[in-house]
């Protein structure tokens, strides 16, 4: 016979245990981050300016169905950066991309077009981006000195700070020859934009505007406590905008098919950051300078870009012995690196066995009223102890982001942001266990994002979101 009492203890007693540890390690790991963050961000990391003439610099900017944004994205990489070579690499788009980036192309011998077509197209940034690194290596004469060479993947409306290759050019950045690859920050640019759906109510602009400060949020002032958390820990991890490489150690991870960037990976940014790692070649996030792009606005676009995240960390459990056995690794590189891979597991995980407690509590037919010992109150007061201990952390970001992005603002404003950014956290929970059930269905498609000025252009092809 069921019993449903002894049933609620055992899956009180999960819930209870389950629940600590990842507290624990969910504490532990945001207050390092916070306290890296505190102690040295900001002026304390300032790098001393180099000369960008000391390198031959390219960006890299994978494009598919780009009409929208990738004209103003060529005309200002060109105009802040004339020096530079720009390599557009059009994904078989369905919308005028080609035509647009080829115009440009003709009239400038900076802009280079690369086009692929299906079936090799269409199947993940990191096969774009390789395309990209055997048509420089092609273009490059033989006797070139690959270690003058950088590389920056740019996304296709990614907008580089004026002045960064000074930074990235810095003697404690490219111009240290030991260094392989940067990821500068990343912030978005439509953060402060009140109605950012034109033509929509003011309920659907506000939700926009909190979802775009959300993100802001999360890259400048979390993240960028993530990685100064990681250089600490050797595990500094490369993003898909913003990211530097030197020529030469892209060469070291390339392998025999000339692929740094592993072609089937949904985070195949993230994965060339590990095989650098794993090779011994360093790696640093430079705060100083940064990356802006656009928060997306919409929940579908949102969730949609968050699942391949989420499921692209789940790929990278299989790196999980490969860290561990490396000497070029430290533990805490390990333990970093693992916190990362399982945050999709642990949610999913926790959600699971939540709402198994609460049907279990709520249809069961219980012969003891104290459950075996859980009172209900007190299980009330534990679970409400542990939502407070998840809140803490999460606000304290939205006041430390006040400090660092808008020191002129309220103390009231910092503390709405933090508010807002430890509701906006739980989305972890859908997209984690959409990302499991994509795994299960053994779905691995790559769904590119739309952009946000395909909600208002006539008639405009965007990519089927997977």
């Amino acid at each position: 016979m069921f019993d449903a009492t002894l049933m609620l203890t055992v899956l009180l007693t999960a819930v209870f245990v389950y629940t600590l540890v990842v507290s624990v390690r969910y504490v532990l790991y945001w207050s390092a981050s916070y306290y890296f963050h505190h102690k040295c961000g900001g002026s304390a990391r300032e790098l001393p300016p180099g000369d960008p003439s000391d390198f031959t610099w390219h960006f890299l900017v994978p494009c598919r169905d780009e009409e929208v944004v990738i004209g103003e994205t060529m005309t200002r990489l060109r105009e802040r950066f004339p020096e530079a070579h720009v390599w557009v690499i059009d994904d078989d788009s369905d919308d005028s991309t080609g035509e647009i980036v080829a115009e440009r192309a003709a009239r400038d011998d900076r802009v280079h077009r690369l086009t692929r077509r299906r079936p090799d197209a269409r199947v993940g940034k990191g096969a774009a981006l390789n395309a990209a690194y055997r048509r420089l290596n092609a273009w490059l004469p033989e006797d070139a000195d690959r270690t003058r060479h950088i590389t920056c993947v740019i996304d296709a409306d990614g907008d580089l700070e004026p002045g960064a290759l000074e930074l990235l050019a810095s003697p404690r950045a490219f111009g240290d020859p030991e260094l392989g690859a940067a990821q500068v920050g990343v912030r978005m640019r439509n953060a402060g934009d009140a109605r950012p759906l034109v033509g929509q109510g003011t309920l659907a602009n506000a939700y926009a505007h909190w979802l775009a400060r959300m993100q802001d949020v999360e890259f400048s002032a979390i993240n960028n406590g993530m990685q100064l958390l990681r250089e600490r820990t050797k595990s500094v991890g490369l993003g898909g905008n913003g990211q530097f490489g030197r020529l030469s150690a892209l060469d070291e991870i390339a392998g025999e098919d000339g692929a740094p960037w592993p072609p089937h990976a949904l985070l195949e940014d993230y994965v060339c950051g590990l095989e650098m790692h794993l090779a011994g070649i360093k790696v640093i996030h430079v705060e100083s300078t940064h990356v802006s792009q656009e928060g997306l606005v919409t929940t579908r676009r949102f969730l949609t870009q968050r699942t391949r995240w989420a499921q692209g960390n789940l790929q990278c459990l299989r790196y999980s012995y490969r860290l561990a056995r490396s000497p070029r690794i430290p533990f805490t590189g390990h333990l970093e690196t693992m916190y990362t891979f399982t945050q999709p597991l642990v949610a999913a995980v926790l959600a699971i066995i939540a709402v198994a407690t609460a049907v279990t509590m709520a249809f069961g037919p219980y012969d003891d009223p104290q459950l075996s010992g859980y009172d209900f109150g007190r299980i009330t007061l534990l679970g409400l102890a542990i939502l407070l201990l998840s809140a803490v952390p999460i606000v304290l970001w939205g006041l430390r982001y006040r400090v660092h992005r808008y020191p002129g603002a309220s103390w009231w404003h910092g503390l709405a942001w933090g508010v807002g950014l430890w509701l906006y956290a739980y989305h972890l929970i859908p997209v984690s266990l959409r990302a499991l059930y994509r795994i299960a269905r053994g779905r691995n498609g790559w769904a590119k994002t739309r952009r946000n000025a395909e909600l208002t252009a006539v008639a405009a092809p965007t990519a089927r979101e997977d």
